[in-house]
Protein backbone atom coordinates (compact mmCIF):
# COMPACT_ATOMS: atom_id res chain seq x y z
CA UNK A 1 0.00 0.00 0.00
CA UNK A 2 1.31 3.43 -0.97
CA UNK A 3 2.45 5.61 1.91
CA UNK A 4 2.66 8.84 -0.10
CA UNK A 5 0.04 10.14 -2.55
CA UNK A 6 0.60 9.19 -6.16
CA UNK A 7 -0.80 10.30 -9.48
CA UNK A 8 -3.63 8.13 -10.77
CA UNK A 9 -1.83 7.16 -14.00
CA UNK A 10 0.93 5.63 -11.85
CA UNK A 11 -1.38 3.86 -9.40
CA UNK A 12 -1.62 0.10 -9.25
CA UNK A 13 -5.13 -1.17 -10.01
CA UNK A 14 -6.73 -4.49 -9.09
CA UNK A 15 -9.41 -6.04 -11.27
CA UNK A 16 -11.38 -8.51 -9.18
CA UNK A 17 -14.63 -8.20 -11.17
CA UNK A 18 -12.82 -8.96 -14.44
CA UNK A 19 -10.53 -11.62 -13.00
CA UNK A 20 -13.19 -13.57 -11.08
CA UNK A 21 -16.28 -13.37 -13.32
CA UNK A 22 -17.19 -14.25 -16.91
CA UNK A 23 -16.49 -11.53 -19.42
CA UNK A 24 -16.71 -10.91 -23.11
CA UNK A 25 -13.22 -9.93 -24.24
CA UNK A 26 -13.79 -8.82 -27.85
CA UNK A 27 -13.59 -5.05 -27.03
CA UNK A 28 -16.44 -4.62 -29.54
CA UNK A 29 -18.44 -1.48 -28.66
CA UNK A 30 -21.38 -2.15 -31.00
CA UNK A 31 -24.72 -2.10 -29.11
CA UNK A 32 -26.10 -5.63 -28.85
CA UNK A 33 -27.39 -8.32 -26.53
CA UNK A 34 -24.55 -9.98 -24.62
CA UNK A 35 -25.90 -13.29 -23.26
CA UNK A 36 -23.73 -15.47 -21.06
CA UNK A 37 -21.51 -12.79 -19.52
CA UNK A 38 -21.22 -10.58 -16.43
CA UNK A 39 -19.42 -7.82 -18.32
CA UNK A 40 -17.81 -6.77 -21.56
CA UNK A 41 -14.24 -5.60 -21.77
CA UNK A 42 -14.31 -2.18 -23.42
CA UNK A 43 -12.04 0.86 -23.41
CA UNK A 44 -13.19 4.48 -23.03
CA UNK A 45 -13.42 6.60 -26.15
CA UNK A 46 -11.00 9.52 -26.19
CA UNK A 47 -12.24 13.10 -25.93
CA UNK A 48 -10.89 16.25 -27.55
CA UNK A 49 -9.54 18.47 -24.76
CA UNK A 50 -9.88 17.09 -21.21
CA UNK A 51 -9.55 19.59 -18.39
CA UNK A 52 -10.07 19.16 -14.65
CA UNK A 53 -13.00 21.17 -13.27
CA UNK A 54 -13.39 19.74 -9.76
CA UNK A 55 -11.56 17.37 -7.44
CA UNK A 56 -12.61 15.78 -4.15
CA UNK A 57 -9.53 16.39 -2.02
CA UNK A 58 -10.67 14.33 0.99
CA UNK A 59 -11.66 11.31 -1.10
CA UNK A 60 -8.41 11.52 -3.05
CA UNK A 61 -6.41 11.58 0.19
CA UNK A 62 -8.30 8.49 1.35
CA UNK A 63 -7.48 6.74 -1.93
CA UNK A 64 -3.84 7.80 -1.76
CA UNK A 65 -4.05 9.99 -4.85
CA UNK A 66 -2.53 13.41 -5.42
CA UNK A 67 -4.41 16.25 -7.04
CA UNK A 68 -3.53 16.42 -10.75
CA UNK A 69 -2.78 19.50 -12.78
CA UNK A 70 -5.76 20.83 -14.71
CA UNK A 71 -4.36 19.17 -17.82
CA UNK A 72 -1.89 16.33 -18.21
CA UNK A 73 -1.53 12.55 -17.90
CA UNK A 74 -3.70 12.14 -14.79
CA UNK A 75 -6.58 14.12 -16.28
CA UNK A 76 -6.23 12.08 -19.46
CA UNK A 77 -6.89 8.99 -17.33
CA UNK A 78 -9.89 10.64 -15.66
CA UNK A 79 -11.27 11.51 -19.11
CA UNK A 80 -10.67 8.06 -20.61
CA UNK A 81 -7.91 9.18 -23.00
CA UNK A 82 -5.23 7.13 -21.25
CA UNK A 83 -5.16 3.89 -19.28
CA UNK A 84 -2.78 2.89 -16.50
CA UNK A 85 -0.96 -0.37 -17.35
CA UNK A 86 -2.77 -2.33 -14.62
CA UNK A 87 -6.30 -1.31 -15.66
CA UNK A 88 -8.72 -3.79 -17.25
CA UNK A 89 -11.67 -1.54 -18.11
CA UNK A 90 -15.14 -3.04 -18.48
CA UNK A 91 -18.84 -2.30 -18.73
CA UNK A 92 -21.16 -4.43 -16.59
CA UNK A 93 -24.20 -6.24 -17.92
CA UNK A 94 -27.47 -5.94 -16.01
CA UNK A 95 -31.21 -5.65 -16.49
CA UNK A 96 -33.91 -3.99 -14.47
CA UNK A 97 -37.44 -2.81 -13.88
CA UNK A 98 -37.89 0.78 -15.04
CA UNK A 99 -40.99 2.50 -13.65
CA UNK A 100 -42.28 -0.93 -12.67
CA UNK A 101 -41.87 -2.56 -16.10
CA UNK A 102 -39.25 -5.14 -17.00
CA UNK A 103 -36.84 -3.52 -19.45
CA UNK A 104 -34.62 -6.49 -20.33
CA UNK A 105 -30.88 -6.01 -20.82
CA UNK A 106 -29.67 -2.54 -19.81
CA UNK A 107 -26.07 -2.49 -18.58
CA UNK A 108 -23.42 0.22 -18.31
CA UNK A 109 -24.35 2.24 -21.37
CA UNK A 110 -22.12 5.22 -20.57
CA UNK A 111 -20.13 4.06 -17.55
CA UNK A 112 -16.82 2.22 -17.82
CA UNK A 113 -15.06 0.86 -14.75
CA UNK A 114 -11.28 1.18 -14.75
CA UNK A 115 -10.52 -1.18 -11.86
CA UNK A 116 -10.02 -0.97 -8.11
CA UNK A 117 -7.62 1.02 -5.95
CA UNK A 118 -6.57 0.11 -2.42
CA UNK A 119 -7.31 2.97 -0.05
CA UNK A 120 -5.12 4.08 2.84
CA UNK A 121 -7.11 1.85 5.24
CA UNK A 122 -6.66 -1.27 3.10
CA UNK A 123 -10.16 -1.35 1.60
CA UNK A 124 -10.67 -1.54 -2.17
CA UNK A 125 -12.65 0.98 -4.22
CA UNK A 126 -13.80 0.75 -7.80
CA UNK A 127 -13.21 3.77 -10.04
CA UNK A 128 -15.78 4.24 -12.78
CA UNK A 129 -15.95 6.89 -15.51
CA UNK A 130 -19.49 8.03 -16.29
CA UNK A 131 -19.80 9.54 -19.76
CA UNK A 132 -16.73 7.74 -21.15
CA UNK A 133 -18.24 6.71 -24.48
CA UNK A 134 -20.22 3.86 -26.04
CA UNK A 135 -20.31 0.28 -24.79
CA UNK A 136 -22.25 -2.78 -25.96
CA UNK A 137 -25.00 -1.64 -23.56
CA UNK A 138 -25.44 1.87 -24.97
CA UNK A 139 -28.42 0.83 -27.11
CA UNK A 140 -29.10 3.87 -29.34
CA UNK A 141 -27.17 6.33 -27.15
CA UNK A 142 -23.72 7.88 -27.50
CA UNK A 143 -22.31 6.88 -24.12
CA UNK A 144 -21.60 10.48 -23.21
CA UNK A 145 -22.78 12.81 -20.44
CA UNK A 146 -23.21 16.57 -20.37
CA UNK A 147 -21.68 19.04 -17.93
CA UNK A 148 -25.12 19.76 -16.50
CA UNK A 149 -25.78 16.23 -15.25
CA UNK A 150 -22.14 15.47 -14.46
CA UNK A 151 -21.75 18.49 -12.20
CA UNK A 152 -24.99 17.55 -10.43
CA UNK A 153 -23.74 14.01 -9.83
CA UNK A 154 -20.32 15.15 -8.63
CA UNK A 155 -21.75 17.69 -6.18
CA UNK A 156 -24.55 15.51 -4.86
CA UNK A 157 -22.41 12.42 -4.29
CA UNK A 158 -20.12 14.40 -2.05
CA UNK A 159 -22.91 16.45 -0.42
CA UNK A 160 -24.73 13.26 0.58
CA UNK A 161 -21.54 11.80 2.04
CA UNK A 162 -21.08 14.81 4.31
CA UNK A 163 -24.74 14.61 5.34
CA UNK A 164 -24.00 11.08 6.59
CA UNK A 165 -26.15 9.36 3.94
CA UNK A 166 -24.86 6.02 2.57
CA UNK A 167 -23.69 6.90 -0.94
CA UNK A 168 -21.30 6.33 -3.77
CA UNK A 169 -18.64 9.05 -4.02
CA UNK A 170 -17.20 11.24 -6.77
CA UNK A 171 -13.48 11.85 -7.25
CA UNK A 172 -13.31 14.23 -10.19
CA UNK A 173 -15.26 16.24 -12.73
CA UNK A 174 -13.55 16.67 -16.10
CA UNK A 175 -14.66 18.76 -19.07
CA UNK A 176 -14.18 16.89 -22.35
CA UNK A 177 -13.90 19.77 -24.80
CA UNK A 178 -16.58 18.06 -26.91
CA UNK A 179 -20.23 18.95 -27.35
CA UNK A 180 -23.04 16.49 -26.73
CA UNK A 181 -26.52 16.77 -28.26
CA UNK A 182 -29.27 16.41 -25.67
CA UNK A 183 -33.02 16.99 -25.52
CA UNK A 184 -33.30 17.95 -21.84
CA UNK A 185 -37.05 17.35 -21.50
CA UNK A 186 -37.62 14.96 -24.46
CA UNK A 187 -39.80 17.61 -26.10
CA UNK A 188 -38.06 18.01 -29.43
CA UNK A 189 -35.71 20.80 -28.36
CA UNK A 190 -32.36 19.04 -28.68
CA UNK A 191 -29.31 21.29 -28.48
CA UNK A 192 -25.55 20.93 -28.10
CA UNK A 193 -24.20 21.08 -24.56
CA UNK A 194 -20.66 20.87 -23.18
CA UNK A 195 -19.62 17.32 -22.34
CA UNK A 196 -18.10 16.12 -19.06
CA UNK A 197 -17.07 12.95 -17.26
CA UNK A 198 -17.39 12.10 -13.56
CA UNK A 199 -15.08 9.61 -11.89
CA UNK A 200 -17.40 7.76 -9.52
CA UNK A 201 -16.10 5.72 -6.60
CA UNK A 202 -17.67 2.85 -4.62
CA UNK A 203 -16.62 -0.51 -3.21
CA UNK A 204 -18.68 -1.94 -6.09
CA UNK A 205 -21.28 -0.69 -8.55
CA UNK A 206 -23.14 -4.02 -8.62
CA UNK A 207 -26.87 -3.38 -8.43
CA UNK A 208 -30.09 -5.38 -8.13
CA UNK A 209 -30.36 -5.54 -11.91
CA UNK A 210 -27.09 -7.46 -12.24
CA UNK A 211 -28.87 -10.42 -10.64
CA UNK A 212 -32.20 -9.90 -12.37
CA UNK A 213 -30.76 -10.32 -15.85
CA UNK A 214 -29.48 -13.81 -15.04
CA UNK A 215 -32.83 -14.99 -13.72
CA UNK A 216 -34.54 -13.57 -16.81
CA UNK A 217 -32.18 -15.41 -19.17
CA UNK A 218 -31.83 -18.59 -17.09
CA UNK A 219 -28.09 -18.16 -16.50
CA UNK A 220 -27.98 -19.90 -13.14
CA UNK A 221 -24.21 -20.46 -13.11
CA UNK A 222 -23.61 -16.74 -13.68
CA UNK A 223 -26.19 -15.86 -11.04
CA UNK A 224 -24.44 -18.02 -8.44
CA UNK A 225 -20.98 -16.81 -9.45
CA UNK A 226 -22.00 -13.16 -9.05
CA UNK A 227 -23.66 -13.79 -5.68
CA UNK A 228 -20.58 -15.64 -4.45
CA UNK A 229 -18.30 -12.85 -5.68
CA UNK A 230 -20.32 -10.15 -3.90
CA UNK A 231 -20.52 -12.12 -0.65
CA UNK A 232 -16.83 -13.00 -0.56
CA UNK A 233 -15.68 -9.50 -1.51
CA UNK A 234 -18.24 -7.30 0.26
CA UNK A 235 -20.00 -9.44 2.89
CA UNK A 236 -17.18 -11.73 4.10
CA UNK A 237 -18.50 -11.62 7.68
CA UNK A 238 -21.41 -13.83 6.55
CA UNK A 239 -19.12 -16.78 5.81
CA UNK A 240 -18.60 -18.94 2.74
CA UNK A 241 -21.54 -18.85 0.29
CA UNK A 242 -24.21 -21.49 0.89
CA UNK A 243 -28.02 -21.61 0.76
CA UNK A 244 -28.14 -20.44 4.38
CA UNK A 245 -25.65 -17.63 3.75
CA UNK A 246 -27.64 -16.41 0.72
CA UNK A 247 -30.62 -15.98 3.03
CA UNK A 248 -28.58 -14.02 5.58
CA UNK A 249 -27.07 -11.98 2.76
CA UNK A 250 -30.48 -10.95 1.46
CA UNK A 251 -31.47 -9.99 4.99
CA UNK A 252 -28.40 -7.76 5.28
CA UNK A 253 -29.14 -6.11 1.92
CA UNK A 254 -32.67 -5.40 3.18
CA UNK A 255 -31.29 -3.92 6.40
CA UNK A 256 -28.80 -1.67 4.62
CA UNK A 257 -31.40 -0.52 2.10
CA UNK A 258 -33.77 0.40 4.94
CA UNK A 259 -31.09 2.52 6.60
CA UNK A 260 -30.38 4.30 3.31
CA UNK A 261 -34.07 5.07 2.74
CA UNK A 262 -34.45 6.31 6.32
CA UNK A 263 -31.60 8.74 5.69
CA UNK A 264 -33.25 9.96 2.48
CA UNK A 265 -36.53 10.61 4.26
CA UNK A 266 -34.77 12.28 7.18
CA UNK A 267 -33.15 14.97 5.02
CA UNK A 268 -35.95 15.33 2.46
CA UNK A 269 -34.00 13.80 -0.45
CA UNK A 270 -35.90 12.53 -3.49
CA UNK A 271 -33.92 10.21 -5.76
CA UNK A 272 -36.29 10.60 -8.68
CA UNK A 273 -35.67 7.33 -10.53
CA UNK A 274 -35.62 4.30 -8.22
CA UNK A 275 -35.53 1.67 -10.94
CA UNK A 276 -34.12 -1.70 -9.83
CA UNK A 277 -31.03 -1.05 -11.95
CA UNK A 278 -30.43 2.06 -9.80
CA UNK A 279 -30.38 0.14 -6.51
CA UNK A 280 -26.97 -0.70 -5.04
CA UNK A 281 -26.33 -4.19 -3.68
CA UNK A 282 -24.50 -2.46 -0.80
CA UNK A 283 -27.37 -0.16 0.21
CA UNK A 284 -25.69 2.97 -1.18
CA UNK A 285 -27.32 5.86 -2.99
CA UNK A 286 -26.34 5.35 -6.61
CA UNK A 287 -27.00 7.05 -9.98
CA UNK A 288 -27.74 10.70 -9.26
CA UNK A 289 -30.07 11.82 -12.04
CA UNK A 290 -33.26 13.87 -11.57
CA UNK A 291 -32.92 14.17 -7.80
CA UNK A 292 -34.09 16.99 -5.57
CA UNK A 293 -34.71 18.12 -2.00
CA UNK A 294 -38.15 18.88 -0.63
CA UNK A 295 -38.66 22.60 -0.42
CA UNK A 296 -42.37 22.87 0.28
CA UNK A 297 -42.89 19.60 2.18
CA UNK A 298 -44.94 17.46 -0.21
CA UNK A 299 -45.02 13.65 -0.07
CA UNK A 300 -46.28 13.58 -3.69
CA UNK A 301 -43.42 15.66 -5.08
CA UNK A 302 -41.00 14.24 -7.60
CA UNK A 303 -38.37 16.24 -9.49
CA UNK A 304 -38.57 13.81 -12.44
CA UNK A 305 -40.74 15.04 -15.31
CA UNK A 306 -40.82 11.49 -16.70
CA UNK A 307 -42.64 10.43 -13.53
CA UNK A 308 -45.26 13.19 -13.44
CA UNK A 309 -48.01 10.85 -14.67
CA UNK A 310 -47.79 8.25 -11.90
CA UNK A 311 -45.46 9.84 -9.34
CA UNK A 312 -44.15 6.35 -8.64
CA UNK A 313 -40.90 7.74 -7.26
CA UNK A 314 -42.28 10.67 -5.28
CA UNK A 315 -40.82 11.40 -1.83
CA UNK A 316 -43.58 9.65 0.10
CA UNK A 317 -43.40 6.57 -2.14
CA UNK A 318 -39.67 5.86 -1.68
CA UNK A 319 -40.03 3.48 1.29
CA UNK A 320 -42.66 1.42 -0.54
CA UNK A 321 -40.73 1.38 -3.83
CA UNK A 322 -37.56 0.19 -2.11
CA UNK A 323 -39.53 -2.71 -0.63
CA UNK A 324 -40.92 -3.57 -4.08
CA UNK A 325 -37.40 -3.45 -5.52
CA UNK A 326 -36.13 -5.75 -2.77
CA UNK A 327 -38.90 -8.20 -3.64
CA UNK A 328 -37.63 -8.23 -7.25
CA UNK A 329 -34.10 -8.90 -5.99
CA UNK A 330 -35.40 -11.68 -3.76
CA UNK A 331 -37.08 -13.26 -6.76
CA UNK A 332 -33.85 -12.95 -8.76
CA UNK A 333 -31.74 -14.80 -6.17
CA UNK A 334 -34.46 -17.30 -5.20
CA UNK A 335 -32.88 -20.17 -7.24
CA UNK A 336 -29.92 -20.02 -4.83
CA UNK A 337 -31.91 -20.92 -1.70
CA UNK A 338 -33.65 -24.12 -0.68
CA UNK A 339 -37.10 -22.54 -0.39
CA UNK A 340 -38.10 -19.09 -1.62
CA UNK A 341 -40.17 -18.63 1.55
CA UNK A 342 -36.91 -18.45 3.50
CA UNK A 343 -36.36 -15.00 1.96
CA UNK A 344 -39.63 -13.52 3.23
CA UNK A 345 -38.46 -12.70 6.80
CA UNK A 346 -35.79 -10.43 5.29
CA UNK A 347 -38.56 -8.18 3.96
CA UNK A 348 -39.82 -7.85 7.52
CA UNK A 349 -36.28 -6.86 8.51
CA UNK A 350 -36.51 -4.07 5.95
CA UNK A 351 -39.88 -2.88 7.27
CA UNK A 352 -38.82 -3.00 10.93
CA UNK A 353 -35.38 -1.48 10.35
CA UNK A 354 -36.87 1.34 8.31
CA UNK A 355 -39.52 2.04 10.94
CA UNK A 356 -37.08 2.00 13.84
CA UNK A 357 -34.39 4.01 12.06
CA UNK A 358 -36.81 6.66 10.84
CA UNK A 359 -38.30 6.95 14.32
CA UNK A 360 -34.89 7.39 15.94
CA UNK A 361 -33.86 9.97 13.33
CA UNK A 362 -37.07 11.96 13.77
CA UNK A 363 -36.64 11.97 17.55
CA UNK A 364 -33.14 13.42 17.10
CA UNK A 365 -34.42 16.01 14.65
CA UNK A 366 -36.97 17.06 17.28
CA UNK A 367 -34.52 16.97 20.20
CA UNK A 368 -36.43 14.17 21.91
CA UNK A 369 -35.39 10.96 23.61
CA UNK A 370 -37.46 7.79 23.59
CA UNK A 371 -40.09 7.96 26.30
CA UNK A 372 -43.38 6.65 24.92
CA UNK A 373 -43.04 5.09 21.45
CA UNK A 374 -46.74 5.14 20.65
CA UNK A 375 -47.28 8.77 21.67
CA UNK A 376 -44.12 9.93 19.91
CA UNK A 377 -45.11 8.14 16.70
CA UNK A 378 -48.47 9.90 16.80
CA UNK A 379 -46.71 13.24 17.31
CA UNK A 380 -44.38 12.62 14.36
CA UNK A 381 -47.19 11.45 12.10
CA UNK A 382 -49.20 14.55 12.94
CA UNK A 383 -46.18 16.71 12.11
CA UNK A 384 -45.72 15.14 8.69
CA UNK A 385 -49.39 15.68 7.84
CA UNK A 386 -49.27 19.27 9.05
CA UNK A 387 -46.05 20.11 7.19
CA UNK A 388 -47.67 19.01 3.95
CA UNK A 389 -50.64 21.29 4.57
CA UNK A 390 -48.49 24.28 5.45
CA UNK A 391 -46.13 24.58 2.46
CA UNK A 392 -43.16 24.59 4.82
CA UNK A 393 -39.59 24.15 3.62
CA UNK A 394 -38.47 20.94 5.32
CA UNK A 395 -34.80 21.85 5.75
CA UNK A 396 -35.49 25.37 6.99
CA UNK A 397 -38.28 24.27 9.32
CA UNK A 398 -36.11 21.81 11.24
CA UNK A 399 -33.05 24.05 11.28
CA UNK A 400 -34.98 27.05 12.58
CA UNK A 401 -36.76 24.77 15.06
CA UNK A 402 -33.32 23.83 16.42
CA UNK A 403 -32.70 27.50 17.25
CA UNK A 404 -36.22 28.27 18.47
CA UNK A 405 -36.59 25.37 20.91
CA UNK A 406 -34.15 26.64 23.60
CA UNK A 407 -35.70 30.12 23.43
CA UNK A 408 -39.20 28.76 24.08
CA UNK A 409 -38.03 26.35 26.78
CA UNK A 410 -36.35 29.23 28.63
CA UNK A 411 -39.23 31.70 28.13
CA UNK A 412 -42.51 29.85 27.41
CA UNK A 413 -44.43 33.12 27.53
CA UNK A 414 -42.69 34.12 24.28
CA UNK A 415 -43.66 30.89 22.53
CA UNK A 416 -46.40 32.36 20.36
CA UNK A 417 -44.16 35.00 18.83
CA UNK A 418 -41.25 32.56 18.45
CA UNK A 419 -43.38 30.01 16.60
CA UNK A 420 -44.70 32.69 14.25
CA UNK A 421 -41.18 33.87 13.53
CA UNK A 422 -40.19 30.28 12.73
CA UNK A 423 -43.05 29.87 10.28
CA UNK A 424 -42.30 33.17 8.58
CA UNK A 425 -38.74 31.97 7.98
CA UNK A 426 -39.70 28.52 6.68
CA UNK A 427 -43.09 28.75 4.96
CA UNK A 428 -43.79 29.41 1.28
CA UNK A 429 -47.48 29.98 2.04
CA UNK A 430 -49.04 33.44 2.14
CA UNK A 431 -52.26 32.19 3.75
CA UNK A 432 -52.03 32.39 7.58
CA UNK A 433 -54.91 29.92 7.95
CA UNK A 434 -52.74 27.19 6.46
CA UNK A 435 -50.20 27.72 9.23
CA UNK A 436 -52.67 27.51 12.10
CA UNK A 437 -52.54 23.71 12.25
CA UNK A 438 -48.75 23.87 12.46
CA UNK A 439 -48.90 26.37 15.31
CA UNK A 440 -51.21 24.00 17.17
CA UNK A 441 -48.78 21.14 16.52
CA UNK A 442 -45.89 23.26 17.84
CA UNK A 443 -47.82 23.87 21.06
CA UNK A 444 -48.38 20.13 21.42
CA UNK A 445 -44.69 19.51 20.71
CA UNK A 446 -43.69 22.05 23.37
CA UNK A 447 -45.60 20.07 26.01
CA UNK A 448 -43.71 16.95 24.93
CA UNK A 449 -40.39 18.83 25.05
CA UNK A 450 -41.02 19.75 28.66
CA UNK A 451 -40.85 16.05 29.57
CA UNK A 452 -37.19 15.93 28.57
CA UNK A 453 -34.57 15.97 31.33
CA UNK A 454 -31.74 17.52 29.30
CA UNK A 455 -30.98 21.23 29.37
CA UNK A 456 -32.24 23.48 26.55
CA UNK A 457 -28.65 23.83 25.35
CA UNK A 458 -28.15 20.04 25.21
CA UNK A 459 -31.41 19.59 23.33
CA UNK A 460 -30.40 22.25 20.85
CA UNK A 461 -27.01 20.61 20.30
CA UNK A 462 -28.71 17.30 19.52
CA UNK A 463 -31.01 19.01 17.02
CA UNK A 464 -28.28 21.00 15.28
CA UNK A 465 -26.35 17.80 14.66
CA UNK A 466 -29.43 16.17 13.08
CA UNK A 467 -30.83 19.07 11.04
CA UNK A 468 -28.58 20.36 8.26
CA UNK A 469 -28.51 24.03 7.41
CA UNK A 470 -27.19 23.45 3.89
CA UNK A 471 -28.46 20.97 1.30
CA UNK A 472 -27.89 20.88 -2.45
CA UNK A 473 -31.07 22.59 -3.57
CA UNK A 474 -31.64 22.27 -7.30
CA UNK A 475 -31.52 26.00 -7.90
CA UNK A 476 -28.07 26.15 -6.28
CA UNK A 477 -26.84 23.33 -8.50
CA UNK A 478 -28.32 25.10 -11.52
CA UNK A 479 -26.48 28.32 -10.65
CA UNK A 480 -23.23 26.36 -10.46
CA UNK A 481 -24.00 24.72 -13.83
CA UNK A 482 -24.72 28.00 -15.60
CA UNK A 483 -21.58 29.59 -14.19
CA UNK A 484 -19.43 26.58 -15.13
CA UNK A 485 -20.85 26.56 -18.66
CA UNK A 486 -19.73 30.20 -18.88
CA UNK A 487 -16.25 29.28 -17.64
CA UNK A 488 -16.70 30.40 -14.02
CA UNK A 489 -15.95 27.64 -11.48
CA UNK A 490 -16.16 29.86 -8.40
CA UNK A 491 -19.83 29.02 -7.74
CA UNK A 492 -19.11 25.28 -7.94
CA UNK A 493 -16.04 25.57 -5.71
CA UNK A 494 -17.90 27.60 -3.09
CA UNK A 495 -20.80 25.14 -3.01
CA UNK A 496 -18.38 22.23 -2.66
CA UNK A 497 -16.73 23.78 0.39
CA UNK A 498 -19.99 24.79 2.10
CA UNK A 499 -21.61 21.37 1.56
CA UNK A 500 -18.68 19.66 3.30
CA UNK A 501 -19.99 21.15 6.57
CA UNK A 502 -23.78 21.04 6.18
CA UNK A 503 -24.46 21.16 9.94
CA UNK A 504 -22.18 24.15 10.65
CA UNK A 505 -23.57 27.67 10.73
CA UNK A 506 -21.08 29.22 8.23
CA UNK A 507 -22.82 32.63 8.52
CA UNK A 508 -20.83 34.08 5.63
CA UNK A 509 -22.76 31.67 3.37
CA UNK A 510 -26.26 32.27 4.76
CA UNK A 511 -27.72 32.99 1.33
CA UNK A 512 -27.01 29.36 0.36
CA UNK A 513 -29.43 28.27 3.11
CA UNK A 514 -32.27 30.52 1.98
CA UNK A 515 -35.72 29.55 0.77
CA UNK A 516 -36.00 28.71 -2.90
CA UNK A 517 -36.46 32.05 -4.70
CA UNK A 518 -39.61 32.70 -6.72
CA UNK A 519 -37.69 32.74 -10.01
CA UNK A 520 -36.61 29.11 -9.40
CA UNK A 521 -40.12 27.77 -8.81
CA UNK A 522 -40.73 26.73 -12.43
CA UNK A 523 -37.31 27.18 -14.02
CA UNK A 524 -35.97 24.03 -15.75
CA UNK A 525 -33.18 22.50 -13.71
CA UNK A 526 -34.34 24.27 -10.55
CA UNK A 527 -37.74 22.64 -9.99
CA UNK A 528 -37.96 19.82 -12.51
CA UNK A 529 -35.54 17.62 -14.40
CA UNK A 530 -35.71 14.57 -16.62
CA UNK A 531 -33.73 11.37 -16.92
CA UNK A 532 -31.78 13.04 -19.74
CA UNK A 533 -28.02 13.06 -19.25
Amino acid sequence: MATTPQSIEQASFQNSFVDELRGEASMDKRPRQVPGYHYSRVEPTAVQAPRLLAWSEELADFLGLERPADQGPAVEVLAGNRLAPTMKPFAARYGGHQFGNWAGQLGDGRAISLGELTATNGTTWEIQLKGAGPTPYSRRADGRAVLRSSLREFLCSEAMHYLGVPTTRALSLVATGDEVIRDMFYNGNARPEPGAIVARVAPTFVRFGNFQIFLATGEMDNLRALADYVIRRHYPELGEPSPEVYVRWFEEICRRTAIMIAHWQSVGFVHGVMNTDNMSILGLTIDYGPYGWLEPYDPDWTPNTTDFGGRRYAFGQQPRVALWNLMQLGQAISPLVNDVKELNPALDVYINTLGNTRHEMMLRKLGLTSLNREEDEALIEALEQTLAESEVDMTLFFRHLSHTVPEVLKAPENGGAAWQELLAAASYSTAPAEEEALVQWLQRYFLRLQQEQASPEAIQQLMLQANPKYVLRNYLAQQAIEAAEAGDLSVLNRLMEVLKKPFDEQPEHDELAAKRPDWAREKPGCATLSCSS
